[in-house]
Order: C-alpha cells, then structure tokens, then sequence
C-alpha cells in the first residue's frame, strides 16, 4: 500500500500505528454533523475530508465503501450516525499488522486479548442508542478507541471504562496524539481504567450505556447509573453466542422501574470476547473493546 499526505510514515514500537503529518497537520476543526461532511457521492466526500481534515484519499476511499454496506445491510440509518461513521480514522485505531485490512468487516486484533470489533456491529450498536447530542453516555471496554471516537461525535460527554491497564494507557496516548493532529472533539472522551462491571457510579448516571463484551446477564450496577428512559446496548449470553440487547429502563409511578428488552439483530448471534471482571484472586476473563 503507499502512503501519502496523511498516512502512515513509521509505526510504534507497540505496534500501534504512529504517524508523521506535514507542518499543520489536520485542520483544527470540529465540524457540524448537519454541516458536512456530504452523504451525496464517493468523489464529494473525499473531497470535502480533504480540505477539511487532512486525510489521505486512499483510507477515505475506503472508508466510503464500507459506508455503503452499512447502508446495505441496515446497520446505519440516521444522518448523524452516518457522518460520525464517516468523521471516524479507524486506521488509526488498529495494529500495524492490520493497517491494510481497517475497513475490513470483521473484527480484528489489538493484543491482550482483545479485538476492535467489526464497523458494521459498531455502526449498529451505536445508531441504536439514539445517542443525542449533549446525552451522557457511557462505554464499557474502551479496548482500541474506535467506539468512543464514534460516539464523540454525537455527544460531547463520553466516558470510557478499560480494565486493562496497559490497553487503557496506549488508547489514551492515541486519543492524545489525535487531539495534538487536530481531533478537537477526542477532547470530549474521559478515559478510566477500572472494572466496568460496576459502571462509573462517579459520574453517574448516564442516558446511554454501550458494552462491547459479552456476558450472561445484564449487570445490575449499570441498570442502577443508567437514567429513566435510558438505553443501554449489551450482548447477552453464553460465549460465542450473544443476543445484542438493547434496554430501555422504564420508570414508574412508584419509583421503581422496569426493563424492555429487544433484539436489534431480531435474533440473530454474534461472538463477543467475555466481559472482564475482577475477582478476589485477580482478573477473571478477557475485556473486549472498541
């Protein structure tokens, strides 16, 4: 693959991608998402992403492919989700290993056991919290970063929760180095490294709640921060075979609340690595993330 402009010129010694940009970098904006960029064609859209941010042609290219499967395929429906699909660098969320496959549709790995999951669950996942702008949202398995940058595109509240300490440390120095290219609105994602089982009862409660690793059941403490009216997305079930729920938390009159539940692939199963959490004798289980 060559590189130009602004692609990849070395990579770290993680593995991580790393990247030098000519004098300026990436324009210091942080663009409406009812102002651009267009939804109209390929050409337009490279267009407007290289005036407005600097990046490569080839990426955006590929980028805009794979927008369209989503449309495809059902898993974006919104305007404001599309753009923030299309605002979103996922090559610079994954290994060098990976660089060439970012666009892929399948899930891939970023060490420690953990993968970046694939754009089409993430576009799904995400459009189907109805996340709004000024919404609080929370992230459970920050993983690569990819979702959290996705998601600061809707809202300039997210919060992010990695329970393991080295993958948390490298997303946050890539999150950093995107805000030093000009990535203003990375600036709106508060990174912590804990045990998300049991939320971020600190900054609680939240409008959104998205996890992005499987587990039996639906952990109570999340129910708890989540506000009335919220939704969370989790993926419910044994391993290998998680039903992708979305619930809503419904209050009444009494002040207790209620749970509904559907499934926002109608059925269908996906494979989720297993939520992490800690137990008395140390980390049980592998964290997926984004």
């Amino acid at each position: 693959m060559a590189l130009s402009r602004r692609e990849l010129m070395f990579y770290g010694a993680t593995g991580l991608v790393s990247a030098v940009f000519p004098t300026g970098g990436v324009a210091k904006i942080q663009p409406a998402l009812d102002g651009g960029p267009p939804l109209t064609s390929k050409a337009d859209y490279i267009q407007w992403m290289q005036k407005n941010r600097g990046e490569a042609a080839n990426f955006l290219g590929q980028r805009w492919d794979r927008f369209e499967q989503l449309i495809v395929h059902k898993d974006v429906w919104d305007d404001r989700n599309k753009r923030a699909y299309l605002l979103t660098p996922r090559e610079r969320f994954v290994t060098k290993a990976n660089i060439a496959r970012a666009y892929e549709w399948h899930y891939l790995d970023i060490g420690y056991g953990v993968t970046i999951t694939g754009p089409h669950t993430v576009a799904r996942m995400t459009n189907s919290i109805d996340v709004r702008p000024g919404d609080k949202v929370l992230e459970i398995g920050t993983g690569s970063g990819y979702q959290s940058a996705c998601l600061s595109y809707l809202t300039d509240k997210v919060y992010s929760i990695e329970i393991i300490k080295p993958l948390a440390a490298r997303t946050r120095g890539i999150y950093d180095g995107l805000i030093a290219d000009g990535y203003a609105e990375y600036q709106h994602i508060s990174t912590h490294t804990g045990d998300g089982y049991y939320g971020l009862k600190e900054e609680a409660p939240f409008d959104r709640i998205i996890v992005t690793c499987g587990i039996d059941h639906i952990p109570p403490p999340l129910l708890q921060q989540l506000r009335p009216n919220g939704i969370m997305v989790i993926p419910v079930g044994p391993p290998g075979v998680q039903h992708v729920l979305k619930v809503t938390k419904k209050p009444a009159a009494d002040g207790s609340f209620t749970v509904a539940r559907s499934d926002i692939y109608q059925g269908g199963t996906l494979s989720f690595v297993p939520f992490t959490k800690l137990g008395q004798s140390g980390i049980v289980g592998t964290h997926n993330g984004d």
